[in-house]
């Protein structure tokens, strides 16, 4: 006998990641019904541009696509996403607000009310694990919901969940990786011939890069990974303050040039390591041997190394960032939190 649950999702959010992730529950709707047992009803959309929908009986998420894409308004109802969040119909909050890593918001209140009242949340925000990530897991533990950030790293490709489950039972000393595609991008044509600017404005033009790139060429969003790999895979939680940040604006075509003649590739590397003084982090400009599996790691690909005691390094490589792929990682958590809180008899449940 099947069991589907059908999951009362809320959007906060409804941009890139958001339409990633719905064009995925449409085209698979059958599929995670019989495959997973998942049944998804979308009971809202809340939008800081394109107005809020909401519907009891569920919306269409097909219709709320082709509504974006003609840049159309989403819908008339007045409601905030905090207010979305606490429906009734809402089983599980989606936060994919743009990140702030100075505020959270609004991804981090709308994610404390959701745990709050007891309702999970999936989430790609960077800004509120950042920012509250043991006040979130201790909210969620209080009220036995569910609150998972997969996509916060590499976008749909497995690293929280790589090392929290399927690396369960091995003790992770170290993880180093490249988790930021646009300065992979931009060091990747620097080593075809192009120069910092040229290369840069390349990565803009693709839309790897936005059109104040410092957030990725300062280091930033490498540096609030390694803040998170620290604090979730290392189990030791730390500031983004606490992380030691280098970027790449400094490098040069010559620099490239000189490590190739050693045999080396720069890649911008993010870590967190366990030491002797309790557990580091840092991001910057390294010169990795051309044997080692991050060195062959080029475009906008992204990659990371575990150290471990029983299978010592575990490479995993994929995209690290675009709508679907990203859309892929709150997916696998929605499997996760639905399969979690059906154990539970949380959801409505019917057998099939």
């Amino acid at each position: 006998m099947r069991v589907e649950s059908t999951v009362g999702l809320c959007f906060a959010g409804f941009g890139n990641v958001g339409q990633g992730l719905a064009r995925i529950l449409v085209r698979k709707e059958r599929e995670l019904a019989e495959r997973w047992g998942l049944n998804c009803r979308t009971v809202a959309v809340v939008t800081r541009t394109r107005g809020a929908a909401v519907s009891r009986d569920g919306l269409s998420l097909a219709e709320l696509l082709a509504r974006a894409e003609r840049g159309e308004q989403l819908g008339t109802d007045r409601i905030t996403p905090v207010e979305a969040a606490l429906l009734p119909q809402t089983d599980v909050v989606l936060d994919v607000t743009p990140t702030n890593l100075k505020t959270g918001e609004p991804g981090l209140s709308v994610t404390r009310a959701a745990l709050g009242s007891g309702r999970s949340v999936v989430t790609s925000n960077k800004g509120p694990v950042s920012l509250a990530l043991e006040e979130l897991r201790e909210l969620a533990r209080e009220r036995g919901a569910c609150f998972r950030f997969e996509g916060s790293v590499m976008s749909g490709t497995p690293s929280l969940n790589l090392a929290m489950e399927s690396l369960a039972g091995c003790d992770i000393s170290h993880v180093q990786g490249i988790v930021n595609g646009t300065t992979n991008y931009i060091l990747t044509r620097m080593e075809e011939g192009c120069e910092y600017g040229e290369a840069l404005a390349e990565a803009q033009e693709k839309g790897y890069a936005e059109a104040d790139p410092s957030g990725d060429v300062d280091g930033w969003d490498a540096a609030v990974k390694a803040q998170i790999l620290a604090s979730v895979v290392l189990g030791s939680p730390i500031s983004l303050d606490a992380v030691d940040r280098t970027g790449i604006s400094s490098i040069t075509r010559s620099d490239v040039e000189a490590a190739a003649s050693r045999g080396r590739r720069i890649k911008l590397i993010a870590r967190a390591a366990r030491t002797a003084g309790g557990v580091s982090a840092s991001v910057s400009p390294t010169e990795i041997p051309l044997a080692h599996p991050l060195a062959g790691v080029g475009g906008a690909t992204n990659a990371l190394t575990f150290t471990t005691d029983n299978l010592r390094d575990v490479t995993i490589i994929g995209p690290g960032a675009g709508r679907e792929e990203t859309g892929q990682a709150l997916l696998s958590d929605l499997i996760a939190v639905a399969a979690a809180e059906r154990a539970c008899g949380r959801f409505a449940a019917k057998a099939g």
